[in-house]
């Protein structure tokens, strides 16, 4: 009798999936900068391609609080907002050179980070969104109330940086292409400090957190004081975006400390996927395209804005750039 043994069949394309999964993990920071260089040239403007950019940045730092640690805030408007305001105070009123006033307003918003975190940290769920979301507003009473500074309603006006001065070079950023590629330099340089965190150490305790918060505790972690590093790194990098955003607009609205801003960080989050490295930027993009193009049509953007993130929410809770990934992965 003749035995034939029949071979087991390899499933090529999970592992192919795999395989391109660790590939784009471990390049994921060349990647993004490789899709942000090509932004400018694909959108419809370069103003738009700017405004993704940053917007892109504010929602990278707040997925590390929300994506990665797992705590929902309302609040961080406050980190963007403060980093515009001290920038643009810096420059309009002190005369300081930008990158003087960028490091203010970034260290203003670590800061204040730290401070709100100290007093959040202390509450859970619910609670903790709130008490986000109430601190967030007094630092908007300030700023509203603080008008010799801010300029009140109107918000600050008042300063230009019209080109970037380097050892025997200058950059002139009124130019939209030559702005946006300044501005990506930083943009790329929060990327990189995402990913050296979410590649270290830190990076897994603050996973941990996120799956079993009571587990981690046993585990020995300091939740407290891991979760306190992760909320002010998040405010760190999003005050960051809020100095981007001055030099930008050379004008800072008083709308940037607003709830309302709070809401859209969170909105470009889950449209690109919370908790994957370059979901935030594709919230962002779909977020900010929907706006350029469905207000074009009616005043009432807004309502169309919120029926896609309601039906994204229900179909797809992964986000684009999630859903994205799950799908190539076979899961």
């Amino acid at each position: 009798m003749t035995s034939q043994t029949t071979p087991l069949a390899v499933p090529a394309a999970p592992v192919r999936a795999a395989g391109l999964a660790e590939l784009m993990s471990a390049w994921r920071v060349p990647l993004v900068i490789l899709a942000l260089c090509l932004l400018p040239w694909m959108l419809p403007s370069q103003a738009l391609a700017v405004n993704v950019l940053i917007y892109g940045t504010l929602a990278v730092g707040y997925n590390l609080l929300f994506g990665y640690t797992g705590l929902l805030s309302f609040g961080h408007a406050a980190f963007f907002g403060t980093g515009a305001y001290v920038t643009g105070i810096a420059i309009g009123q002190f005369g300081l050179p930008w990158f003087a006033a960028m490091a203010l307003g970034v260290l203003a918003g670590g800061v204040l980070a730290v401070v709100i975190g100290a007093l959040s940290i202390r509450t859970r769920g619910i609670y903790f969104s709130m008490v986000t979301l109430a601190l967030a507003q007094l630092v908007y009473y300030v700023a509203l109330q603080a008008s010799g500074w801010t300029g009140g309603e109107n918000g600050l006006r008042g300063f230009t940086v019209a080109a970037i001065d380097l050892p025997g070079w200058s950059i002139d950023i009124l130019d939209p292409v030559n702005k946006y590629y300044v501005l990506m330099v930083f943009a790329a340089l929060a990327l990189w400090l995402v990913s050296r965190v979410l590649n270290s150490p830190f990076g897994a305790a603050i996973e941990a957190i996120r799956e079993n918060e009571t587990r981690a505790r046993a585990c020995g972690y300091d939740v407290e004081r891991t979760k306190l590093l992760s909320f002010a790194l998040s405010g760190l990098i999003c005050a960051l975006a809020g100095t981007l955003s001055a030099l930008h607009l050379a004008i800072v609205p008083l709308d940037s400390l607003h709830y309302q801003t709070s809401g859209m960080i969170v909105m470009m989050t889950l449209l690109g996927g919370a908790g994957s490295f370059f979901g935030p930027f594709v919230g962002a993009l779909a977020f900010l395209l929907m706006e350029d193009v469905v207000s074009l049509w009616t005043p009432h953007w807004q309502i169309f804005v919120g029926a896609v993130f309601v039906l994204f929410v229900l179909f797809l809770p992964k986000g684009i750039w999630g859903t994205a990934l799950a799908w190539r992965s076979g899961r």
